[in-house]
């Protein structure tokens, strides 16, 4: 019966292959104008942002779909038998016009977008979403898949090629392939809808965080910024059309970087507010109605493909599995994390107390008056720090020099090549025999067109099948200092730096055939171990001691400092754990809503949702709230925010072997690089992992870590 049903397949191909070729030249000849259409002549052939156009994007996109579509049609309707080459290596092959142009148009879109691409993103999501269902939603394309698929012990295949086989069958299947047609309508529907809210989620947030700014027209106000500091403000609101005044732009988390120094009860409850309320105030960028439609279309789609809800479905190709398994990781956590911030609240209100405030702690004294306890009890201040990281001495003194120093990797700065902003560096990163193998960009300052947080990703994705090397690059949202100022970061901000180029090193060390399992391309909740695991060399010390120099004198930090940074490691580890729970698990609630139920109200299954899990605590606000929480309702993360911390699990764990192995050495690097970061996607996740450690990944570095064991 199947291989009547195969015949009968094969017969009504012959017509349609022609067919198929007819097209896709045509496609070419209408489409052989766009810059997209060829890859570029650059090294690496990275993006020509000298000619690169915002009327490119559009019939770009457009015409990338068509190609691949043809190629996807010439495939599916073969007359040849399923084999691994005519299916899946060729389904790797395909879309590269629609690959190149969405590299560069996902960069420019959330880093660098206008008006013109805001429409793009909005108009273009749900025809990406239909491309993408016309993939796996193709049934004589699946069919040709699980043949392999169900062979793919007998055909002797390596084991990169087998794991793609066995990626794409799983993809397939939990995209429904296996649906009714009826049911596959529906599903494309739904997509579709997503797509367009998704996208129209992130314009609405950008242009709330925008306009929600806070304006200050007394400079008293600001009172206990420094100088550098308020000329920014006063640039940002003469750039903004509000000469005279001063204007703090609002960054990606609920808790904003200037509150610790902002004397000024009023202001920082100003600056908090504007940030707590920013999406919410009942206006075209209220994303309130956007988000609890997106819930009610995440929670149908779950239904209509056979699971409990979201999150059962979305975590079946992650570490973590099942709902449940990250529940039970949640609860080993919560009970400390929010012990220990309780005690920390306890302290700050003895301070508040001791001052005779005459007031009881609200979260935006947290951050004010934790850098006094600290202060208090370690003698360190913030403003003592700063001056010790200058940005780029700790990007070529600290972050490559720890990668030199791991990984035989070293680093020269290319200024002939284009960028799309000024703000933008670009690296060549040459291995340790000198071989090129890389390029690096990195854009660092906050703007008012580029969106919140910090993230990497690829403008060129490595494949030794489509003859191609990484291009990364790391996007952070730090403020920028006055013209002639130096641009000096806290040490917060330094980790996060260290963290972005350890997903750019997971990038850098790609080495596979196929490009869809290539690199950094894994599980949600693998994927951030490179990148957390990086973070620890930040305050190693002979990391530190190379890059931690006084801006203005070249000095290193004293050692007297050095050791109370060390001593002030876990303070104030109970709020940022709590804080971060709080958002891991808002998620996986918003995720586990049982299909059927109706639209949610979105304040108040918010504070339900905390309260069931005893995460409410108010002086420790979530790091998102649900109105601002782009990375689950744009951003990929939906179900998956929990990764930071199952993966901060892994890279605790993963340090500590490094500790007990001497450390910082070439030949540990080596082994790392070998065994995690030069791998990809090409093995179970779990036994990668464990063929690293030589055993599963325990909790306790990670409660030891952060002072809570």
């Amino acid at each position: 019966m199947k291989f009547l049903s195969y015949l009968l397949i094969l017969g009504i191909a012959v017509s349609t292959v022609a067919y198929g070729q007819e097209m896709k030249n045509t496609i070419n000849t209408l489409d052989a104008n766009n810059i997209f259409q060829k890859a570029s002549t650059l090294p690496f052939q990275t993006a020509d942002f000298s000619k690169i156009k915002n009327e490119d994007f559009a019939p770009g996109i457009e015409a990338g779909m068509r190609q691949q579509q043809a190629e996807i049609e010439e495939i599916a309707e073969s007359a040849a038998m399923p084999t691994f080459d005519n299916t899946l290596a060729a389904i790797e092959k395909s879309g590269q016009m629609l690959r190149r142009v969405g590299g560069v148009f996902g960069l420019l879109s959330s880093a660098n977008t206008n008006p013109v691409l805001q429409k793009v993103s909005e108009d273009m999501a749900p025809k990406l979403a239909a491309n993408n269902d016309a993939i796996f939603l193709n049934t004589k394309l699946f069919k040709r898949v699980e043949a392999v698929y169900k062979k793919r012990n007998e055909l002797k295949l390596d084991a990169e090629s087998k794991r793609l086989v066995e990626y794409y069958y799983q993809k397939f299947v939990l995209s429904g392939a296996n649906l009714k047609d009826k049911d596959k309508e529906t599903l494309k529907k739904l997509n579709g809808e997503e797509a367009s809210l998704s996208a129209k989620y992130t314009n609405q947030l950008m242009a709330a965080a925008k306009a929600g700014a806070l304006v200050v027209s007394d400079k008293a106000e600001l009172d206990g910024l420094s100088d550098g500091e308020l000329e920014a403000a006063a640039q940002l609101a003469k750039a903004n059309g509000q000469p005279g005044k001063w204007m703090i732009s609002l960054q990606n988390t609920t808790q904003q970087p200037l509150l610790p120094s902002l004397k000024v009860r009023a202001t920082r409850e100003r600056l908090f507010k504007a940030s707590w309320n920013r999406a919410e105030k009942n206006d075209s960028n209220d994303t309130r109605p956007t988000i609890a439609r997106i819930a009610v279309i995440r929670s149908q789609k779950a239904k209509l493909l056979g699971y409990a809800n979201f999150a059962s479905w979305q975590l079946q190709d992650q570490m973590a599995k099942k709902p449940e398994a990250v529940a039970s990781f949640f609860s080993k956590l919560i009970p400390a994390a929010t012990a220990k911030a309780k005690a920390e609240a306890k302290d700050i209100q003895d301070l508040i107390d001791k001052q005779k405030g005459g007031f009881k702690l609200e979260p935006w004294d947290w951050d004010f008056y934790a850098e006094q306890v600290r202060k208090a009890k370690y003698d360190i201040d913030e403003s003592q720090v700063k001056p010790y990281f200058e940005i780029n001495t700790v990007l070529e003194r600290g972050i490559f020099f720890a990668a030199t120093e791991l990984y035989g990797i070293t680093f020269k700065e290319r200024k002939d090549l284009p960028v799309y902003n000024a703000d933008v560096r670009v690296f060549e990163v040459f291995d340790k025999d000198g071989t090129s193998m890389a390029l690096f960009y990195c854009d660092y300052f906050k703007r008012d067109n580029k969106n919140g947080g910090a993230w990497m990703d690829n403008l060129v994705t490595q494949s030794k099948l489509l003859g191609t090397k990484p291009v990364i690059y790391n996007i952070c949202n730090f403020a920028k200092p006055a013209d002639g100022q130096p641009a000096l970061v806290s040490f917060d901000d330094v980790t996060t730096m260290f963290h972005e180029f350890g997903h750019g090193l997971h990038g850098i060390f790609a080495d596979q055939q196929y490009p869809s399992i290539s690199g950094s391309a894994t599980a949600r909740d693998f994927v951030e171990f490179p990148s957390q695991f990086n973070e620890h060399w930040a305050s190693y010390p002979t990391v530190f001691k190379n890059y931690a120099k006084h801006y203005k004198t070249g000095e290193p930090m004293p050692q007297v400092l050095i050791d109370k940074i060390k001593k002030a490691a876990t303070f104030n580890q109970g709020y940022g754990l709590t804080e971060i729970l709080a958002a891991a698990d808002l998620d996986m609630q918003w995720h586990t809503i049982a299909p059927g139920s109706p639209a949610q109200d979105i304040d108040k299954f918010e504070t339900q949702a905390l309260h069931k899990t005893h995460l409410d605590l108010k002086e420790v606000p979530t790091r998102y709230r649900t109105s601002y929480f782009l990375h689950i309702w744009s951003n990929g993360y939906a179900a998956g925010y929990y990764a930071y911390l199952w993966t901060e699990m892994l890279d605790d764990d993963a340090f500590a072997w490094f500790k007990e192995h001497g450390g910082l050495t070439r030949e540990n690097g080596q082994r790392f690089r070998d065994m995690i970061l030069s791998r990809g996607n090409t093995q179970d996740l779990g036994t990668m992992y464990r063929n690293f450690r030589g055993r599963d990944a325990r909790i306790e570095p990670m409660l030891e870590n952060r002072g809570l064991k």
